[in-house]
């Protein structure tokens, strides 16, 4: 029987939109959003942050350096700010609320920076939530095996009692190949209760 349900946070909980991030940040020409995305979202040294190998204020001047002097100002505001302001995704507080109420235990397993412990107690939906496990602190990052492995034994679960949600396929696989119940989550809230229902979670 699940007992803990095990979200993860970018596009389940809070968007995470590359393109839309430079669009706020005012970047409109075709060419320097893509030196934008590639060199700052799809970097080595973005991975090398949710691995905890880097911080935003390490990563910086190895990415300022492939970046021209007419971005650098847009491209730093982007490093350590695009989660300011946040956007919860829709319909996730109602759900979050009903699994509460029907006492299943929420908890966070998301590939994310050390600045993620800065933002995320200022997300209203982090109420909800009594444990979580970010990839930097343990330098393992989703879909390894190992990260399902600490999470399960860092909180006491039993794998087989947790759902994990997660809009990455590979991360849903990933748990499932270690003993959870997974499910993809497609961006409908509606469609993510109904998965909900048919492996057994009550959301009455």
């Amino acid at each position: 029987m699940i007992k803990n349900i095990v979200f993860d946070m970018g596009n389940v909980m809070i968007r995470f939109d590359p393109e839309y991030f430079i669009d706020r940040e005012g970047i409109t020409d075709a060419e320097d959003r893509k030196l934008v995305l590639n060199e700052l979202f799809n970097s080595v040294e973005w991975a090398q942050m949710d691995l905890g190998v880097l911080t935003e204020d390490t990563a910086e001047p190895l990415i300022l350096s492939r970046i021209p002097e007419r971005l650098k100002e847009k491209v730093c505001h982007l490093l350590h700010n695009w989660a300011f302001p946040r956007e919860e995704i829709p319909g996730m507080e109602a759900l979050l609320q009903k699994l509460k109420s029907n006492g299943y235990r929420l908890f966070l397993l998301s590939n994310a920076s050390v600045m993620q412990h800065n933002y995320w107690p200022g997300i209203p939906l982090s109420r909800f939530f009594e444990g979580k496990l970010i990839s930097c602190d343990v330098r393992v990052v989703k879909p390894c095996p190992e990260i399902y492995r600490i999470f399960t034994e860092r909180f006491s679960l039993n794998p087989e009692e947790c759902l994990f949600i997660d809009d990455a396929t590979n991360n849903v696989a990933g748990a499932i190949s270690c003993g959870w119940h997974g499910i993809v989550f497609h961006g409908d809230e509606a469609e993510l209760e109904e998965k909900m229902k048919a492996v057994g979670i009550h959301l009455a």
